[in-house]
């Protein structure tokens, strides 16, 4: 009877989990809306897609009945996150102008597939048990895991620096924080420690992010208002140039009618 109880709230949280692992993965389609806009990838960073893309690929093979038996919650989800990071990093490689950067992250990604499938080969061939293959793609799984949770450190970096969050989204630190909390309870039903660790982990990364987030608000509102006047100050005065020059009508440059 208790047995059965614990089995039904893990399903319920692995659920939920999965929902939100969902809208972890989704969280940054405001920000390459805005790279579409721009046509440019700016300053934002490549790191936290290819940390996630090699995660779930990761977390795909742990899944499988032949390594960990029963995970088809961890499965779903995970591939679901693994087509996500594609389009992802097909649009940063589309919007990215700097060739040697678009280069470095064609080729991390050639080397993240050939690990993996390396992995899953060796993984189903050497290993004979699926408490085996649990154990050693589980470390490895832990690993990036936390791989992902930690990426967004480097982004971390940047909005210390320079006191703005702009390049630090936040609703892929709110949901990577919401995805922690819930990974971690569905590792307690029962415990898995391949499950627990890294999604502990992370939830403590991502709360920094978060608390982060509220110090540098602010200060990041004064800043892109700030950007904002100057290029509108800088516009006014290529105005007026054209006008002292006579390149442009001054009635017309003033709104008024003829």
């Amino acid at each position: 009877m208790v047995s059965h109880l614990v089995n039904t709230i893990r399903n319920v949280v692995g659920i939920t989990g999965n929902v939100i692992a969902l809208f972890l993965f989704l969280s940054p389609v405001p920000t390459f809306i805005r790279i579409w806009k721009k046509g440019s990838v700016e300053q934002f960073s490549p790191v936290p897609y290819l940390a996630t893309l090699i995660n779930c690929i990761v977390w795909v093979i742990y899944g499988l009945p032949m390594v960990h038996p029963n995970s088809i919650l961890v499965i779903t989800i995970n591939a679901a996150g693994t087509a996500i990071e594609v389009v992802f990093l097909a649009l940063f490689l589309i919007f990215c102008h700097d060739k040697k950067k678009r280069l470095k992250v064609l080729l991390i990604i050639m080397v993240e597939l050939i690990f993996m499938a390396a992995l899953a080969t060796l993984i189903l061939t050497v290993l004979h048990t699926t408490q085996r293959r649990s154990i050693i793609v589980g470390i490895i799984a832990i690993l990036f895991n936390v791989m992902m949770y930690a990426a967004p450190l480097s982004v971390m970096k940047l909005v210390i620096t320079t006191k703005s969050v702009e390049y630090m989204p936040f609703f892929l630190s709110l949901a990577s924080f919401a995805n922690g909390v819930a990974w971690t309870t569905y590792a307690f039903l029962p415990f898995d420690p391949f499950i627990a660790v890294p999604n502990g982990v992370g939830t403590i990364f991502s709360l920094a992010q978060l608390l982060l987030y509220a110090t540098y608000y602010k200060s990041t509102k004064r800043i892109i208002a700030a950007r904002k006047e100057a290029k509108m100050e800088m516009h006014l005065s290529l105005s007026d140039v054209a006008v002292a020059n006579g390149d442009v009508d001054p009635k017309k440059t003033a709104g008024a009618t003829p």
